[in-house]
């Protein structure tokens, strides 16, 4: 899902691939979407655009001297799972286009698109942000960072950090994978409360956990009806190695070594 640098990196993308250029005519929604209808018509405007978190403002300026005489008009966009935007020939729309702004002639004949293919998508007339949102995290450090600092005693921070980093108040543009991210990288426990000091997990206990994961995996496996040939086989490529060894036989040393000590014992 695209989250807040995302965004950031779609708002330098329309701003680089059109800064030169001129938009002309209606700007075109597919029949397809339930996104509302963009009321503009000009012959000659521009495009610009702007990230703040999880959102994209795209605005539409006339050039002086268009036709019909145009307010600027801007749309915010939230890119849903699956959102992004293309520039593309005006022959060759991609599947999923629901909302095309074309260029104007006479030159390369262009389509500015936004792309979704899972409809999740979403676009506001108006270019307001989103009320509750909080500052962005990229563009909006200091502010990100009082705005943290002034609700520490929102009951949004009483959850695990792992919960609470989704918060959009607090933390515009994180989502399930920036979260997993930073946390990893801090090496934080995700389920450490508010007010206990950071609990910093060991790599090693989750490589351990891993590799216990799929070793439970292995006496599940079966082999399908007229692949019974193939069972030890596929098996051992499933086998976890590491610098001593297969698991297998770190497994069977102990076990050796108790069997002798009960015999000697009796």
């Amino acid at each position: 899902m695209p989250e807040g640098p995302e965004l950031h990196l779609a708002s330098r993308f329309v701003n680089e691939a059109c800064g030169g250029l001129v938009f002309g005519g209606c700007v075109e929604k597919s029949p397809i979407s339930r996104n509302p209808e963009v009321p503009f018509e000009s012959s000659a405007y521009r495009i610009s655009a702007s990230a703040r978190g999880k959102e994209l403002r795209l605005t539409l300026s006339p050039l002086p001297g268009a036709q019909p005489p145009q307010e600027p008009l801007a749309l915010v966009f939230r890119f849903g799972m699956s959102g992004s935007f293309q520039l593309v020939p005006r022959d060759m729309l991609p599947p999923h286009a629901h909302l095309r702004f074309y260029t104007a002639p006479p030159g390369p004949r262009l389509a500015l698109c936004f792309v979704d293919i899972r409809r999740f998508g979403h676009w506001d007339l108006g270019g307001e942000w989103q009320p509750g949102r909080g500052p962005c995290v990229l563009l909006e450090y200091e502010q990100f960072r009082e705005n943290v600092l002034q609700n520490l005693a929102d009951k949004a921070f009483d959850r695990p950090i792992c919960e609470a980093l989704l918060d959009q108040r607090f933390f515009n543009g994180i989502g399930n994978y920036l979260r997993a991210e930073i946390l990893y990288r801090g090496i934080l426990d995700l389920w450490h409360p508010k007010g206990a000091s950071p609990t910093r997990r060991n790599p090693r206990d989750c490589s351990r956990d891993l590799r216990t994961e799929r070793r439970t995996l292995h006496p599940q496996a079966r082999p399908l009806l007229g692949h019974e040939g193939h069972g030890e086989a596929s098996l051992s490529k499933l086998q976890p190695s590491s610098p001593r060894g297969l698991a297998s036989n770190r497994t069977q040393k102990p076990l050796q070594s108790l069997k002798r000590e009960e015999e000697g014992a009796t």
